[in-house]
């Protein structure tokens, strides 16, 4: 991971850290303002905090989370798709990742969601259909076939959306993960069928 080859990875990792180290010394004022509350996106306008609160974290573990999975998988997928197409799964995982909820909570003054998962999510399934041939590691111990992984993901988050009381966005995380797919085969059409004769060779 050097800065020369993914330049956007690098430097999207560090502010995201600064911002969010900010805000942990500044809760009441930075997370109030800038994370996302789809009431307050619909009525005042406030089209920025699909960006803004995609640099927040609620602690010190949500952030360390979404960081070093970040780590894992995004220098290699920029260092193979370019800096332009990153930002754009990158960004529009996490702007579109939202959209759910906003519509599900525009009425509720007092939902409040923030992190990076999305837009992570979507480097996650992007860096799959490039690499079906990796394992992804949960917990660094168990490795799991990159294909199976998508499919155990997509069907957790499913559930817990349903019924986990966690707190968690897992429809973020769902749709995070399917615009990065959407985007990175938009992007290049050819993945499609890299991504076959990966899994099937």
């Amino acid at each position: 991971m050097t800065l020369e080859n993914s330049p956007i990875s690098i430097i999207t990792l560090l502010v995201t850290v600064i911002i969010s180290f900010i805000a942990f010394s500044q809760r009441s004022t930075l997370i109030e303002r800038y994370s996302l509350s789809p009431y307050i996106f619909i009525n005042q306008r406030k089209w920025y905090l699909l960006i803004t609160s995609g640099f927040l974290h609620a602690d010190f573990i949500h952030l360390l989370f979404n960081m070093l999975t970040f780590y894992f998988f995004a220098p290699i997928l920029e260092n193979t798709i370019g800096s332009l197409e990153f930002i754009i799964i990158y960004f529009g995982s996490m702007i579109l990742s939202s959209v759910t909820s906003i519509i599900k909570y525009k009425d509720d003054p007092y939902y409040r969601s923030l992190g990076a998962s999305g837009g992570v999510s979507g480097i996650i399934f992007a860096f799959i259909l490039y690499y079906p041939e990796f394992n992804i590691y949960l917990y660094f111990a168990i490795g799991i076939p990159a294909p199976l992984f998508a499919f155990l993901y997509l069907l957790y988050c499913h559930f817990a959306a349903k019924y986990s009381k966690d707190n968690i966005n897992h429809e973020a995380h769902f749709w995070g993960a399917a615009v990065g797919v959407a985007l990175a085969v938009i992007l290049n059409p050819a993945v499609i069928t890299r991504f076959i004769e990966k899994v099937f060779h």
